[in-house]
């Protein structure tokens, strides 16, 4: 008997069900099958107009900065202003998206583009977020090629853009997203979900930011294609 199934057995003695409990499996394949929405808070349920504006606010709410642009021509400029204004070298790392990579790079001035996954080197990394969560300021970005997870984590400044377009209201709403892109029963590696830069208060309840990642987050929402 190995460890993990050492584990399993003392869960189902506590939850005093058996291996082979048909009632459960069919259960769990019904659930898996047809991906039931749990409760979905009001506070989502806006024209979109209002969803973008409710998740600039709560992303404000949990230390990120949020800027608006009014299209995709409008995103190496804001990402240079934002080095500039922090004094940070002019150069990111990004993945292969073909929404980034299509985005006019070359009227940033100096600012150099590295293709690829991040390093503990890098300062700063660009993302482009499948979905923005409105009802908690949320992006989710999935693993891959064209967004390297290490972009979300490594860099210490990370800035994210998000289609207005693609700001649910709900949580519910962005998996059932996901959902229709991929294929049912088809899932990318890792889903991240992202509120804010990193942060704990393990050590005396003291907020610290960067703890286990970014210390910085900057929003980048695109009001129009």
């Amino acid at each position: 008997m190995n460890g993990r199934t050492a584990v399993l057995n003392k869960l189902r003695a506590a939850l005093g069900v058996a291996r082979d409990d048909e009632a459960r499996t069919q259960a769990v394949a019904w659930r898996l099958a047809e991906t039931p929405t749990g409760v979905v808070p009001a506070r989502g349920r806006l024209p979109e107009k209002d969803r973008v504006a409710l998740f600039c606010e709560k992303a404000r709410q949990v230390s990120a900065s949020v800027e608006r642009v009014a299209s995709i021509d409008d995103v190496p400029g804001a990402v240079s202003a934002y080095l500039r204004a922090r004094n940070l070298p002019a150069s990111v790392r990004m993945g292969t998206d073909a929404r980034l990579k299509a985005m006019p790079w070359q009227t940033a001035g100096s600012l150099k583009v590295e293709p690829g996954p991040a390093g503990p080197q890098d300062e700063a990394g660009v993302s482009f977020a499948f979905a923005g969560i409105a009802e908690t300021g949320t992006v989710l970005l999935y693993s891959g090629e064209a967004n390297p997870t290490t972009v979300n984590f490594l860099p210490e400044h990370h800035i994210v853009a998000v289609d207005a377009s693609d700001i649910a209201g709900d949580l519910e709403a962005a998996l059932s997203a996901i959902r229709q892109a991929f294929g049912k029963g088809t899932m990318p590696r890792t889903l991240n979900l992202i509120t804010g830069p990193s942060r704990s208060a393990d050590i005396e309840q003291t907020l610290l930011l960067g703890a286990h990642g970014p210390r910085a987050l900057h929003l980048i929402v695109i009001d129009g294609s």
